[in-house]
C-alpha cells in the first residue's frame, strides 16, 4: 500500500505539473465538473450495474463502482502525445485536466465505500467528505504557492536541488492535509498545477521530462504489483463479471456522465469522444490495493476484477482512441497538442541570439541592412556602436567595429553531433601548426579554440599552440580508416613517442 501511494503521489502531481493552465482555463470549469461529477454518477451507474445485473452485494458493488470510477492521466497523457492528437475545442486540455483531478474524489469514494463497510454512521462519513475536500483544497494551495516562493527567491536549479526540492515539496503537500484527515491526492495535484504554471527558473520543461519519466515507472510499478496480487487460477471464474463491469462502464456509466455534464456546448461527436477517452489504470490498482489492506474487505475478487478491467480498458479503448479522433471528425491539424502541456516550447523559443562582429574586412562593412546578404531564417534585431544601441532598419548602415545581433533558429542536438576535446601538449604534433597544414580528414572538423583566455573561432591560417585546447566535431564511422589516413599525412619526431588506441585518432597526436 505504502508503494502504491508513493507511486500515485507522483503520477497526480505530474498531472496538475505538466498541464498548462493558460490552455486549460477556458475548460476548466467543465473539467472540474466532469472530475468531481462525473466520477461520482460513474461510481453510482457502475454501483447499480454490479448489484443488479451482476448480483454482487450492494456494498461491495459500491466499493467496485469506487474504485474504478477515475480515468489515468498517465495513460491519457501518453496518448495524446505520441500519436500527436491534436483535438480541436479544447477537448485534450478537457480530457488532461479531467483525467488528472479526478483520481482524488475516486479516492474519497474508496475512503466512503470502506467506512460503510465498517458500519460508521452517515453524519460522520459526511464530514469526512467535507473534510477530504476543504483541507485538500487548503493545503494544496498554501503548498503551492508557498513552493513558488522559495523558487523565485533560492537558486535551486544548480546541481538538481530544484528536483531535491520539488521531491520534498510533493512529500510535504500529501503528508500534510493527511494529518487532519484532508485529500492528500487533491492537494498534491493543485499543488502541481500552481508550481507547473509559474516562473520557477530555467528547468521547468526539464522538470517535467523529470517526473514524466517518474511517471511511466511508477505506472510500471503498479500494474506489476496487481499482477503480483492477483491469483492467475481465479481469472476464468471473474473474466465475465470482468467483461460485464467494463461494458457497463464503457457504454452506460461513463457516456451518462458524459452527456449529462457537456450537453450545452459540445457537439455529440465531442461528447462521444470524451466517453471514449475513459480509460482505468494507474490509480485503480492503488485504490484497489488499499481496500484490500482496510480492516473491511478481504475478497481478492477485486484484484481480479480490477486487472481485467484496466488490461481492458488500454488494450480496446487506449487502442481505437487515434481512430476514434479521426473517424469522429476531431483531428486540428493547425494546432499541436504539445501547447496543452508545460514542457511545450513555442516559436519564440525556438530561436537563439547570435553576436557578430564587424571588422574592416568584413563584407558587411560600410553597408545598409537591406543590401547585406543574410542567412535564411535571420533578422537583425539590434546594432551596437560602442556604447550606443541601434533599433536597425532597412537603412541602417554596419560600420566597422560594430556588434550586430542576429536572430537565427535554434538547433536541438538528436544525437548525430560528436564533439571531443583535446589540449595540445609540448609532443603533440598539431603544435605550432596552422590548421590548413594539418591535412585533416573529411570527416574532422576544428570548431572552436580555447587559449590563454579566450574562445578563437579558426580559420585555415589560425596557428594552434602549446597549451590550447581544441574542441573537435567528429563525424567519423571508421576510425581505423582516418588513422590510417592521418599517418600518411604527418611525420613523427625522433624525440616523440606517440601512442594510439582504438578511441584516439592518430591526427590528434596523442601524448
Amino acid at each position: 500500500e505504502q508503494i502504491c501511494t508513493v507511486c500515485l503521489i507522483f503520477i497526480m502531481f505530474c498531472g496538475g505539473f505538466s498541464a498548462n493552465w493558460k490552455a486549460a482555463k477556458p475548460v476548466a470549469l467543465r473539467a472540474g465538473l466532469l472530475s468531481s461529477f462525473g466520477t461520482i454518477i460513474t461510481a453510482l451507474i457502475t454501483t447499480a450495474g454490479c448489484y443488479f445485473l451482476i448480483g454482487f452485494d450492494i456494498k461491495e458493488s459500491f466499493l467496485i463502482g469506487a474504485v474504478i470510477s477515475s480515468t489515468d492521466a498517465a495513460s491519457v497523457f501518453s496518448i495524446l502525445r505520441s500519436k500527436q492528437l491534436n483535438l480541436r475545442g479544447g477537448l485534450a486540455s478537457l480530457l488532461e485536466i479531467e483525467s488528472g483531478s479526478n483520481d482524488p474524489f475516486s479516492y474519497m469514494l474508496t475512503v466512503i465505500a470502506l467506512a460503510v463497510m465498517g458500519s460508521k454512521d452517515l453524519s460522520s462519513i459526511g464530514l469526512l467528505a467535507v473534510l477530504q475536500t476543504v483541507v485538500g483544497v487548503l493545503f494544496g494551495f498554501g503548498i503551492g504557492f508557498a513552493a513558488v516562493f522559495v523558487f523565485n527567491k533560492v537558486k535551486l536549479s544548480r546541481n538538481s536541488f530544484d528536483i531535491v526540492f520539488m521531491i520534498s515539496v510533493i512529500s510535504a503537500a500529501y503528508a500534510a492535509p493527511i494529518l487532519l484527515s484532508g485529500n492528500g491526492y487533491l492537494s498534491v495535484y493543485i499543488a502541481g498545477i500552481i508550481i507547473g504554471n509559474s516562473k520557477i527558473g530555467e528547468n521547468k520543461a526539464q522538470l517535467v521530462h523529470f517526473f514524466d519519466g517518474i511517471t511511466g515507472l511508477s505506472q510500471i510499478m503498479l500494474f506489476f504489483l496487481l499482477g503480483l496480487l492477483s491469483n492467475p487460477s481465479q481469472l476464468p471464474g471473474i473474466l465475465l463479471p470482468a467483461l460485464a463491469i467494463f461494458a457497463i462502464m464503457t457504454f452506460i456509466s461513463r457516456p451518462a456522465a458524459v452527456f449529462a455534464i457537456c450537453s450545452v456546448g459540445y457537439t455529440w461527436r465531442d461528447r462521444l469522444f470524451i466517453a471514449w477517452s475513459g480509460l482505468r489504470g494507474a490509480s485503480s490498482i492503488a485504490f484497489a490495493i488499499m481496500a484490500l489492506v482496510s480492516d473491511f474487505y478481504s475478497n481478492n475478487n477485486l484484484f481480479n476484477i480490477v486487472l481485467c478491467v484496466c488490461l481492458i480498458s488500454v488494450a480496446f479503448q487506449g487502442t481505437l482512441l487515434p481512430k476514434a479522433a479521426t473517424k469522429l471528425g476531431l483531428i486540428d491539424n493547425d494546432s499541436s497538442v504539445l501547447k496543452t502541456f508545460n514542457d511545450y516550447q513555442d516559436e519564440t523559443e525556438q530561436f537563439n541570439m547570435m553576436r557578430i562582429f564587424v571588422s574592416d574586412s568584413h563584407s558587411w562593412c560600410g553597408h545598409k541592412i537591406c543590401d547585406i546578404s543574410l542567412p535564411e531564417d535571420s533578422l537583425v534585431l539590434m546594432v551596437k556602436h560602442g556604447d550606443e544601441t541601434i533599433v536597425p532598419k532597412g537603412n541602417t548602415v554596419i560600420n566597422a567595429g560594430d556588434d550586430v545581433i542576429l536572430s537565427v533558429p535554434s538547433y536541438h542536438d538528436s544525437g548525430d553531433i560528436k564533439l571531443k576535446e583535446y589540449e595540445i601538449g609540448p609532443k603533440h604534433l598539431w603544435r605550432n601548426k596552422t590548421i590548413k597544414e594539418l591535412n585533416l580528414p573529411a570527416t574532422l572538423l576544428i570548431i572552436i579554440i580555447k587559449g590563454s583566455g579566450d574562445i578563437i573561432v579558426p580559420y585555415g591560417s589560425t596557428r594552434i599552440n602549446q597549451g590550447d585546447i581544441l574542441v573537435v566535431s567528429d563525424q567519423s564511422h571508421n576510425e581505423k580508416e582516418v588513422k590510417c589516413e592521418q599517418r600518411n599525412n604527418t611525420e613523427k619526431s625522433d624525440n616523440e613517442e606517440i601512442n594510439t588506441d582504438e578511441e584516439i585518432y592518430a591526427s590528434i597526436g596523442k601524448e
